[in-house]
């Protein structure tokens, strides 16, 4: 008998004062996770693996390095191999040779970016831009939203293709992660104030229609591990929006929250703070799509439980390396003739057997294995900085890990 998901926390941030919530109220906490395929223990740092895998690594090498869970994209397993291959192979753990915990997310953020042309970077950088500005050039408009769903023309080949919320739960109940999340409509920063009101109460209501859909398919799929539902939170930079879409969503019946949408990289944790005011406290935060070192540190203050970005991997493969006292370039001139491995003191697999004139080699010649050996690393890192972040709320000392860890990192 597979283990239920619930909640349960284990020891909260001191309240200081200084908290970005209600009266200076910090919502920071570590806490356990259980799910059918084992427990996560939170904060915590989410690898993406996004077509089931992580671009070069080995589902062992991913447990080795310390990740307790991984994220993959339920709009690419749809688009292939299929969910219906992935549910036929026993579901996306056993699928990817996973025993751990599994999330996906709804699609949403690729239908409504990729299939509209955006840019990768939606969100935090787009202060003084118009629409115009954010979309990729060359490109065309290929979502388009109505109170249904979105169509939209598939990046891979062309074709139309139409997600709703019903079938992005039904994706997601096929593909079998432990935790997926309501198909939510992403805005931009450069959206009016107009458009992000009428949106989010169009997410709210897409929102109602995948808890109905979630339960009739979580009854229809007896004898299958129970997935719990997260509901994706929007607002963009507004508290009112922020505040009032943690209320519709907690009102429905759900088994956490993601948060979500474009925010600003400056007020991020004043956002989760928003948000948090509002949430219930017995049920997980996950941050959609963060890995800045000091965004984790606000996200985690004001009460983010789980995070995950594609950034340290993608970094990886172009040769940035995070490091405790900031990040580097390995492929630079200046490491041809380096013994030292990518950071001094790691004790990652890279790093205990690889220097960085070897890495930098194998990545100026495109060699497969040196964005193998760079993506370790940098997975190593942030899984390990949201370990070093949950022990020091359990040992008390998160102020001190905090400031000493930006100061290196940022060098201030």
């Amino acid at each position: 008998m597979s283990e239920p998901f619930y909640f349960s926390i284990s020891k909260r941030l001191p309240q200081s004062g200084n908290g970005l919530g209600k009266g200076g109220k910090r919502h920071g906490r570590s806490a356990i996770i259980h799910t059918p395929h084992g427990v996560i223990r939170t904060p915590a740092f989410i690898p993406v693996a996004t077509q089931a895998a992580i671009k070069g690594v080995l589902p062992e090498k991913m447990e080795e390095l310390g990740a307790q869970v991984l994220l993959s994209n339920a709009f690419h397993l749809h688009e292939r191999p299929g969910e219906e291959v992935i549910d036929e192979m026993g579901g996306l753990g056993k699928f990817m040779n996973w025993p751990h915990p599994t999330y996906t997310d709804s699609g949403g953020f690729q239908v409504l970016s990729l299939g509209a042309g955006f840019k990768k970077v939606l969100a935090m950088d787009t202060a003084g831009l118009s629409k115009e500005d954010i979309v990729a050039q060359n490109s065309e408009r290929r979502a388009f939203v109505d109170e249904d769903g979105v169509d939209f023309k598939s990046p891979l080949n062309g074709s139309k293709e139409r997600f709703s919320a019903e079938i992005s739960i039904g994706i997601q109940h096929k593909i079998g992660a432990d935790v997926i999340f309501t198909f939510d409509e992403l805005t931009t920063l450069v959206d009016p104030r107009s458009y992000q009101e009428e949106s989010l109460e169009r997410t709210f209501r897409w929102a109602k229609r995948c808890v109905a859909e979630h339960e009739r398919l979580t009854e229809e799929r007896k004898g299958k591990p129970y997935q719990a539902l997260f509901g994706v939170l929007q607002g963009a930079n507004y508290e009112d929006l922020r505040r009032k879409a943690a209320r519709q969503i907690s009102s429905l019946n759900v088994d956490g929250f993601g948060i979500g949408g474009a925010i600003e990289k400056k007020i991020l944790g004043q956002i989760c703070a928003w948000i948090a005011d509002e949430l219930p406290e017995d049920k997980p935060r996950h941050v959609l799509g963060i890995a800045a070192v000091d965004d984790i540190f606000a996200g985690v203050e004001n009460g983010g439980d789980t995070f995950d970005c594609v950034l340290p991997a993608r970094c990886a493969r172009n040769g940035a390396i995070y490091t405790r006292l900031g990040r580097y370039n390995v492929t630079r001139a200046a490491f041809l003739k380096d013994s030292m491995p990518l950071e001094e003191g790691c004790r990652c697999y890279t790093c205990t057997h690889y220097s960085r004139a070897y890495v930098r080699h194998l990545l100026r010649c495109r060699e497969m294995n040196g964005s193998t050996l760079a993506t370790i690393h940098n997975e190593h890192f942030f899984v390990h900085l949201l370990d070093e972040i949950r022990a020091s709320i359990e040992g008390e000392y998160f102020d001190e890990f905090k400031e000493s860890t930006l100061r290196r990192f940022y060098g201030f």
